[in-house]
Parts: C-alpha cells; structure tokens; sequence
C-alpha cells in the first residue's frame, strides 16, 4: 500500500501517528451520537466510570498511593505488585471520556487522583507502590513477575490520555519522568545501561512509542524497539509464557499469555508503522493470520487455557474451558487496529467488530456495574461456582482488576476504531449513527445495527474540485448486499469488493446519500473440523452478532441434552422486553432421550442403533454479549445437531 503523509487532523484517541508514519490509512474523527454502541457508552460514562474512586479506594489502590506519598498510615493493600496499573487504566478510561466534552464524568476525581500519583513519584523518576512499600525500595529485582514496566506502560497511556483530552501537563510530566528514568536504567550490553532486561508483562512498549508521538522524543521510540526485540533472547528464562521462548520476528504462531503477546504484537505494529520496518510488519501479518486461522474463538475470544492464560495449541478450542479473557479481546482490537491503519485491509476490523460485539461487550454487564474476567462459550447443568476471578459469574470486582477498568477504557475511546482516511477519501470500518470526518469530509450516518442491516450515509461537506472514495467495509459474515447511490442501486453481483472494502468514487455534493443494506439472515456456522471439542456442532449467527442458549429460556431441563434441528429455517423475533431490547433467533430442537447406563457410562458404539427422536423444543438464541445478566444457569454456544 502507499505511504500515506496527507495532513488528517489528529483526532483525539489512542493511536496518533506522526505526520512520517508509513501507514496506509490514518484515524478519522468520529462521534457516535445515539445507537446501540451509544447506549453501552452511556452506561459506561454514567455508571461503570463514575464508580471507579470508590472501587479503588474499597480495594486499596488509592490508599497505597496516599502511602507511598506520605499522606497516610496503614499497609499495603492487595493481592499483586501491579495494583497501580487499574489506577491508570481508570484515569486514562476517565480522560477519554472528558475528551466527549458531554460533563458525564465529574473532572474532580481525576485531578484529584493524577495529583496523588504526581505525589507518589521518587525523585529519579522510579513509581511503583508494591516496590516502594513492601520491597524496601528494591527495584528491577524481578522482572518476571514484579511488572513495574508494565505498570509504568499504563502509566505512560494514562498520561497520553489525559494530556489529548485536557490539554494539561501534570500527568505527562509523571510519566515523562518515569520514562527517563527507565531509559537511564535499560539497555543493550555495551549501552552504559546497568540492566539488559526485558518485563515479564509486556505493556511499556507500545506506550513508549505513543509517548514519542505525544512528544517528539525519538529515545522513547528507540527505547520501545529495545524492548520489543529482546524478548525472546532468554533473559526472563525463555518461557513462552512471558514471551521470551523465540524472537518475535522469528515466530511462527502466537503463544503463551495471550494478552502478554498481543500488548507485544501491538508494540510492534507501533513500530512498523513509524520505522517502516518491513521485517516487523510481516511478523505481525503472519502472526495474525496464524491466530485468526488456528487459535481464534467463533466469538473472537482467545485462550484456551485457564492454567497461564496462554494460547493453547492450533484448533485447541474448548468450550466450557475457554478462558477468553476479557483483557484479551481488547487487547486483540488494538492489535488488529493498527494492523488496519498500517495495511488498509478491511479484514483486521471484520476481527474488531466480531470481537467487540462478542469476545469484548460479553465482559460487562448490561448494568454497568458487574463483570466477566473469563468468556466460556459454555456453561454446563449442574455447573457450581464460588466466584471470584475466573468464574463463569459477573462479579462485582476481581482481585486482580486488570479487566473492569479496560473496558472502560476501550469504551471511552471507541469512535476511534470505527473510520479513516487517506488520500484519496473516506473509509468506514464499524457502522455507527454518528459523523465521521477528515480534513476534507464529512458523512453523517444513520443505523440501527447490529439489530437492521440498514446503513444511511448522507455527504455533509465535500470538496469541490474533483472525486473523492467513499470506502465502505463489507462485513465477512456478509452473504447478500444491496447499496443505493442516487438513482442507481446495486448488489454484490454488480459492484466488485476489493479486499473487503466497496469503493465509491464520484464528485460528490453536500446532501448526496448512500443506503447500504446488509443482509441479515440468520445462519448456522461450523467450525474447521479439527477444531475437536465442536466437531458435530453449529453455532447460530446473525450478522456480527453470535447466539447462544441460556437454561432461563428453555423450562423443563438443561441444555445438555438439546439437539438443534439444522434442517428447520431459523426465525428471527425482536424483543422489546427482553435483555433492555434484543432480536433472538428462534429454531427447532429437541431434547433427546438419553438411556440410563447404571453406573458405567459408556457403551459399545454398535450398541447405540439409531438414537430417539425426543421432545421437540423451540430454541430461543440470545444474543452472546448479554448472556448472564439473568438468573444463574447453564449456556453454550455450539449446539449438536445428532
């Protein structure tokens, strides 16, 4: 693709490129003005944002801060050195929000809290309360599991986002402080540094290299690539677990601590696209296509394993096992974001939007206030859980708290995903009600996605001296399309579709329209058939949006024993009263008789004959991202069809 250096306007978020980054496309601004993505940000704003002080203070966070400042007495209190990062990771979610300029979050409490980290700082620069209070001052002692990188990268972001937001320093100051301190300490043998070493928990350098951004500082782009390529070198042991089993730019698949190696995929991204580093870029293509090929829930979840949060082997794709961390699927939009801007290829945000609407708004409650730290796609009869951090049960809060304060955080900033520009116009990644714009245009649009299919897209301004594209993504669930411009109208046999994108060139005047209509028709979805724990199973999708069972729904028994019947259509019904407004998917089941067995449950297979038709059933499908927000009971995404 092209270099691209045309003179966007740097719309507030959290990847701002540099007027010489070698990307293909760079960020639009967009507002999203009412909606289904609306709603999930108004709640964010009005009730998961504004509870964050007194969850921090509940749980200890601000308290060893006012601690390591010297403003109060007591003991350090939590389960992990690495507390400070939800501090930071609410005030950079609590940044972007002000950035909306709407007066939903009270200015207050951030001032308030960026007052206690700058109190909190060393004088060198040095910040981590764990490290501070418990560890006698100890520093970089222990790379592996003490994360004081890692906490310094959220740090670093906060810092970011506050300055875009407000326009004030106090933050970046800290942070710029933290970062010459870490640069003063890190480097290569032979550099005069004291410490070649790298943090168990990759964060720091996709931060540094946004701090370059923000500032101009080429050393923290420097110090970035220092840190992106010693992993894999054996300086934390060479696990895969922290990333350190094999250079990123020689790997072959993602593995280990799935959002350890995503934050380093991202960090890389980074620095391709401001180097024009050509090795890391086919790095980070080849990695993404080996995930998205091998190691890729149907909701856009990743991990496999509950034991180290990592990847699992290729099509190792549990159900009721999946980990699928919230952290994960944020961390794969961020990922997947910038490989968008650095290739234009329209297929990172199709990743985006599944993951959104499944893998990630499955992590929060419709209220707001409750959470999943894990995603299984399903829950089993009779499944008993306590709670706490991987449960299969919105809690309150975790112990380790990395996950509330990231959803709030990519929440906040989410019209940054949805558009860019370039040179030659416009592109729309994720359908909005809203107006997008660069320097030249600006579109307003009209939706009700996810729920209809229909997308109204009215030119506002427009330049007058010649053509410009207007880039529309066509989904890759998306069958059947039909696109309206003017006069004349289309489908998919008529238009061709580059890449995913269908490009509309034309001079174009203010008050000229776009209808496109995507097809919604519910489908029935199987796996690659080595994709084991499903094999014999579908999945019921609707556009972005998966489907699953919850026990609520079907009285009479659990879900283990529901067979769907592929043969009979699928039907769709909104429901105004349910889940706050919801269109299922209605199908045909039954609950097949099982034989008792006595007390060994297994047969001879040709003892099975031909097995029981059942009690037929209607089978309701709700969407994924509302599951649990009811009562307590089984779900499960894929369904046995014998």
């Amino acid at each position: 693709m092209p270099r691209t250096r045309s003179a966007l306007p740097s719309p507030v978020g959290p990847v701002r490129l540099t007027p010489d980054a070698r990307t293909a496309l760079r960020p639009a601004a967009v507002t999203i003005g009412a909606g289904f993505w609306h709603d999930r940000r108004t709640t964010n704003a009005r009730v998961s944002l504004p509870q964050g002080p007194d969850l921090l203070e509940s749980a200890g966070n601000l308290h060893n801060l006012r601690l390591a400042a010297g403003t109060d007495e007591g003991e350090f209190r939590g389960a992990y050195p690495f507390v400070d990062t939800d501090v930071y990771k609410w005030l950079e979610a609590a940044s972007w929000q002000l950035a909306q300029g709407d007066g939903e979050l009270p200015g207050g409490d951030v001032e308030r809290i960026v007052g206690l980290v700058a109190a909190a700082q060393q004088p060198d620069g040095y910040l981590n309360t764990w490290f501070q209070l418990v560890k006698g001052g100890e520093r970089y002692q222990d790379l592996r599991w003490g994360h004081e990188l890692y906490c310094a990268g959220h740090l670093i972001q906060a810092a970011v986002a506050h300055h875009r937001s407000t326009g004030r320093p106090e933050l970046l100051d800290v942070a710029r402080k933290f970062a010459d301190h870490v640069d003063s300490v890190f480097g290569l043998p032979g550099s005069g540094k004291p410490i070649d070493g790298i943090d168990g928990h990759p964060e720091i350098e996709t931060a540094l290299v946004e701090l370059y951004r923000e500032t101009g500082e080429r050393r923290y782009l420097d110090l970035a690539g220092y840190f992106v390529d010693r992993h894999g070198h054996g300086l934390l042991g060479g696990e895969a677990y922290c990333q350190d089993r094999v250079p990123l730019r020689e790997a072959t698949n993602v593995e280990g601590h799935a959002v350890r190696q995503l934050y380093l995929l991202a960090a890389a991204a980074d620095l391709a696209s401001e180097t024009g580093d050509a090795e890391l870029r086919a790095a980070g293509e080849r990695l993404w296509r080996a995930m998205t090929t091998t190691k890729t829930h149907l909701t856009g979840g990743l991990g496999a394993h509950h034991d180290q949060e990592d990847f699992g082997d290729p099509y190792e794709l549990p159900n009721e096992r999946a980990y699928c961390e919230t952290c994960a699927a944020i961390a794969s939009v961020q990922w997947s974001w910038r490989l968008a801007l650095l290739t234009g290829e329209a297929r990172y945000s199709d990743l985006i939007e599944r993951t959104l609407f499944n893998g990630f708004l499955a992590g929060v409650a419709l209220d707001g206030e409750r959470w999943l730290y894990v995603n299984p796609l399903q829950v089993r009869d009779g499944h008993t859980d306590a709670g706490g951090d991987q449960s299969a049960r919105r809690t309150r809060w975790f112990r380790c708290a990395c996950c509330p304060p990231n959803v709030m955080r990519l929440l906040a900033s989410l019209e940054h995903y949805c558009a860019t520009g370039d040179e030659h116009g416009l592109q729309i990644h994720q359908f909005v009600t809203g107006v997008y714009a660069t320097d030249r245009v600006r579109v307003r649009a009209e939706t009700d996605y996810p729920w209809h299919g229909t997308v109204a897209f009215t030119v506002e301004e427009t330049p007058a001296d010649g053509p410009w594209t207007l880039s529309l993504r066509i989904p890759q669930w998306c069958r059947e399309f039909r696109v309206r411009c003017g006069p004349e109208s289309y489908d998919r046999s008529d238009v061709p579709v580059e890449e995913g994108w269908l490009r509309l060139t034309r001079t174009w005047a203010p008050g000229d329209r776009v209808l496109l209509e995507l097809g919604l028709e519910p489908r029935l979805t199987a796996a690659d058939p080595r994709v084991d724990a499903v094999r014999g199973c579908v999945a019921i999708e609707r556009g972005p949006l998966v489907h699953c069972l919850e026990q609520v729904d079907h009285p009479g028994g659990g879900l283990d024993d529901i067979v769907l019947d592929p043969s009979r259509p699928l039907a769709v019904k909104h429901r105004p009263d349910l889940l706050g407004g919801v269109t299922t998917v209605v199908a045909a089941g039954r609950r097949r008789r099982i034989p008792e067995r006595g007390w060994w449950p297994y047969a001879p297979a040709t003892d099975e004959g031909p097995e029981p038709d059942g009690e037929p059933v209607e089978l309701t499908a709700i969407p994924y991202h509302v599951w649990a927000n009811r009562e307590d009971g089984s779900m499960r995404v894929w369904l046995p069809t014998s």
